[in-house]
């Protein structure tokens, strides 16, 4: 589970870097200047991701079982994740769900973390899911207190919202049903002969 550990230390440590200190966060982006700042970053945002996955698929065979879902919340978990790929995309197509949303990428971080949370049940999951679902929260709370930055994001449309859906569902889609078990290992959905 050490590399699993290792990843989350890495991958939200990077990403709480605005949380916990955006005054460093920014003497250092002026310091090395702003390219080098987010090409390190997106540098150990990738190799936290990578031993993240890795880690999860390695710790899930040395996991202890904290208690045991129902085989129906794994259905209930897919329900719940229909919305998480087009909150992910929300904020860079300026449209009405981020307007309404306010943080929909938070919104999906929290939401994809208690999806798994309630259809897994052993020590891998409650640590890599109960680690992005406390971050994810930690990081909403912290909004009130820190500048917010800009981020790139497309003009504005009166089609984002669309685009959005549409994109959003075509690649919850392709996770369902070929990525996540590719990546992780497991079907997300009980197969049926």
């Amino acid at each position: 589970m050490i590399y699993l550990i290792l990843g989350l230390v890495v991958f939200l440590g990077v990403h709480s870097v605005s949380i916990v200190a955006p005054n460093w966060r920014d003497a250092m982006m002026a310091r090395v200047g702003e390219p080098a700042w987010k090409g390190a970053y997106a540098a150990l945002s990738i190799a936290g991701f990578v031993l993240l996955v890795w880690g999860y698929a390695q710790a899930r065979g040395e996991a202890v079982a904290l208690y045991s879902p129902p085989s129906w919340t794994r259905w209930f978990s897919a329900v719940l994740m229909l919305p998480v790929f087009p909150l992910l995309l929300a904020p860079y197509f300026p449209g009405r769900i981020g307007a309404t949303l306010k943080h929909p990428m938070l919104i999906a971080v929290k939401t994809w973390a208690f999806a798994h949370l309630i259809a897994n049940g052993t020590s891998a999951d409650l640590l890599l899911f109960g680690s992005f679902l406390i971050w994810a929260v930690l990081d909403r709370m912290s909004y009130a207190r820190r500048p917010q930055r800009s981020i790139r994001r497309l003009p504005a449309s009166r089609f984002n919202d669309a685009v959005v859906v549409v994109i959003g569902l075509v690649l919850y889609f392709v996770s369902l049903h070929w990525l996540h078990a590719r990546w992780i290992g497991v079907s997300p959905l009980p197969i049926t002969p």
